[in-house]
């Protein structure tokens, strides 16, 4: 397997961290800097980024999210795995576009980077906007597309194939995170 399929491999939906890791500042704006050279619809740019790795800022944030819906009874990562970094991922209301479709793959470029240097994420939209917007200072004229969960994983994900069309994710007796994925011939449609 070449290098880039093994990253594509290793970059998982993570939801367990390091938590004492924090996530240097200049990693989240090395990681934003390669995320803005991405693709964007119509070259207009309208993504905007906010960094925050401070605990305070974390336990913030973490008030605001919810996490992995089909985890009946989680509700999220207990104090000590909880991400050590997010990024807010905003759309330029101005600069028009398609942020839903920039913010895809902004995102997965940036997991990508960040599983280059170790590091674990999670794209997480299920979130409280109107109350993160506030505990954030999201600036007016910003809209809250996602939050990106940034950290060392502390999780184990095992990629499977789904059998009979069951694709929930569920982790087994040992804590190991199983994502279930349709088999190829599934996604391959004929010509």
């Amino acid at each position: 397997m070449d290098s880039f399929s093994d990253l594509v491999l290793r970059n998982r939906s993570y939801r367990r961290f390091q938590q004492q890791r924090r996530v240097a500042r200049q990693t989240l704006v090395d990681l934003v800097d390669l995320a803005r050279q991405s693709g964007s619809a119509g070259n207009r740019q309208p993504l905007r980024y906010m960094l925050f790795n401070s605990e305070e800022a974390c336990a913030r944030i973490f008030a605001h999210l919810k996490w992995a819906a089909l985890l009946k009874g989680w509700n999220g990562p207990a104090v000590g795995e909880r991400p050590a970094a997010y990024l807010l991922v905003l759309g330029n209301q101005a600069d028009g576009g398609m942020p839903p479709c920039d913010a895809g793959i902004a995102m997965q470029t940036l997991l990508l980077a960040a599983a280059a240097r170790g590091l674990g994420g999670c794209m997480l939209g299920a979130i409280d906007r109107p109350k993160l917007v506030t505990a954030c200072r999201v600036p007016e004229g910003m809209e809250l597309l996602f939050v990106v969960a940034l950290g060392y994983p502390a999780e184990t994900v095992v990629l499977e194939e789904a059998v009979n069309g069951d694709i929930g994710y569920y982790r087994d007796a040992g804590g190991v995170h199983h994502v279930p994925k349709r088999p190829l011939h599934e996604v391959l449609l004929p010509e």
